[in-house]
């Protein structure tokens, strides 16, 4: 994508704004991840796959964490975890932090804030979690700074954990399995929703492929890196700081 692709894309306030306003929607899994395809799977694999692999964690973030799904999903295997929930959107984070509350035997920390511009530290979490947020970044270099900053706030051992929209890099390829999603969201629906979730899309989201996702975790240090799950334009995946 051109520089003035990026910026025809909604501005950070006016996605924040959506978010604000959809809160409910969001804190129920069935409705509010409905237009992800696979999403209670993709839910269930990646907090799974952080449990097994930081058994004795203390620690985790909740990047763009919405209404807090991801955090009580990961709680239910590993419930003395510290917490720290961040989001754009206050009234989502409130939201979220009054869900865990209920369940989280430890302390709870919230943030809200952009993740390119929050600092994480170094050294701090045993599990970053990033579920369908990732896909708002834009330029390359935001990317890199981001898995960077990923990178320095795990501790040793830790991993990443990301479920989120992908593209591909052959446009055949891309074209089939656009179309493959299209069909998930008429069936869902009707043609109409289908319509209205690719035009918001269009209007907000910068995803990229998921193999360039896997190489950029390679490339900022982190190893064994994971595909969980993919299907049609959503994927599951995560990897390790060695």
């Amino acid at each position: 994508m051109t520089d003035s692709t990026y910026r025809q894309k909604s501005t950070v306030a006016q996605i924040r704004q959506r978010f604000d306003n959809d809160v409910e929607r969001f804190a129920n899994l069935e409705t509010g991840q409905s237009s992800t395809v696979d999403a209670p799977l993709a839910l269930e694999l990646i907090t799974s796959a952080a449990a097994v692999t930081n058994p004795h964690a203390s620690h985790f973030v909740d990047v763009g964490c919405g209404a807090g799904n991801y955090s009580l999903k990961l709680l239910e295997k590993l419930p003395n975890l510290d917490v720290t929930l961040i989001d754009l959107s206050q009234p989502m984070l409130a939201r979220a932090s009054e869900r865990v509350q209920t369940v989280s035997n430890g302390r709870i920390h919230t943030h809200q804030s952009d993740i390119r511009e929050l600092e994480l530290g170094e050294n701090q979490f045993d599990i970053i979690m990033a579920a369908a947020v990732l896909h708002h970044l834009r330029e390359d270099a935001e990317w890199t700074a981001v898995f960077q900053k990923f990178y320095r706030a795990l501790k040793p051992g830790g991993s990443i954990w990301i479920s989120d929209l992908v593209t591909h890099t052959a446009a055949a390829i891309e074209q089939m399995m656009v179309e493959r999603y299209g069909r998930y969201l008429s069936e869902l629906k009707d043609e109409a929703y289908r319509d209205h979730v690719f035009a918001y899309i269009a209007a907000e989201d910068t995803p990229r492929p998921l193999l360039f996702q896997i190489d950029l975790l390679r490339q900022v240090g982190f190893t064994q890196a994971e595909i969980l799950h993919k299907n049609s334009v959503f994927a599951a995946f995560g990897a390790v700081k060695g």
